[in-house]
């Protein structure tokens, strides 16, 4: 099922074990089975010291998480740090707000993150974005995903699918992944519950506080890969399709009494049953 792809794993998901022993963390990661990470932060590593510790646990550093106006504070540095560390990606995860379609900087935003696509370019590096599900807005006819990959060409941005987000946003992920064949090499596999609405809390990675509503909250749940509702042997056969050399397993929080690193073993372990 997974045939020419390969697994990677988004460290955020163990952030809470990444920030007390990052190397270690590393070698657990390895040790479950995944063969790249992607980041969201580097834990107070320098470069070439986190260069050092993947090839001595022997993870590839597929990709990095970096948020748009954190790139415009240095788009050549920024660029240059996650070429030290060997990713071949680099991710803008979301858009505040004022900068997604339909909003006042939209258009700036488009020029910007045009012009870091071509610094990610000169590099030898590619930009991806990366979605949630309120860019699943209609703009006349259109969602707002769609209208910003129409407007910046896959020679600058090409895409990160979080297949999480697009079933939560109501659209079908295999679909929505064969949608941009071509334009998608990279894919986010997350599994979740939603029994009913969806709460605040998804937000937290971007910011968004914890809905203080209990009973809301304990009706959506994040979940390792096999333990929810997506189709994964779907989304695999697809993501393969359409040119995905990596899949990137992550899961914003833990659940079923579990940590995340088991979690995180979980998810691998269940899509080794695929192969």
């Amino acid at each position: 099922m997974l045939k020419g792809m390969k697994v990677g794993f988004q460290l955020y998901s163990v952030r809470d074990f990444a920030e007390k022993n990052f190397s270690e963390t590393l070698k657990k990661v390895k040790e479950m089975g995944y063969e790249g990470v992607e980041f969201a932060g580097l834990y107070g590593q320098e470069p070439q010291e986190i260069k050092s510790i993947l090839d001595e646990v022997g993870l590839v550093p597929v990709s990095a998480h970096v948020p748009l106006d954190t790139f415009l504070e240095d788009i050549s540095g920024v660029v240059n740090a996650y070429k030290t560390i060997g990713c071949r990606y680099v991710v803008i995860p979301w858009l505040a707000e004022d900068r997604r379609p339909g909003n006042e900087n939209y258009e700036q935003t488009l020029i910007d993150i045009k012009t870091v696509g071509e610094e990610a370019n000169k590099q030898g590096m590619t930009l991806l974005y990366h979605n949630h599900d309120f860019e699943f807005v209609k703009i006349g006819d259109e969602y707002a995903l769609d209208l910003m990959y129409q407007g910046i060409s896959s020679d600058y941005l090409q895409t990160e699918i979080d297949t999480c987000w697009v079933n939560v946003a109501g659209e079908d992920p295999a679909s929505y992944i064969r949608k941009y064949k071509g334009r998608a090499p990279v894919v986010h596999l997350k599994d979740f519950v939603m029994p009913g609405k969806k709460p605040q809390q998804l937000y937290e990675l971007i910011g968004v506080s914890p809905s203080k509503d209990e009973e809301e909250a304990e009706k959506f749940e994040f979940r390792p890969n096999g333990y929810g509702v997506q189709n994964f042997p779907m989304i695999l056969e697809v993501a393969e399709e359409a040119g995905a050399g990596w899949v990137i397993v992550e899961q914003d929080s833990p659940s079923m009494g579990k940590t995340s690193l088991e979690c995180a073993k979980m998810s691998v372990d269940y899509l080794n049953t695929l192969k």
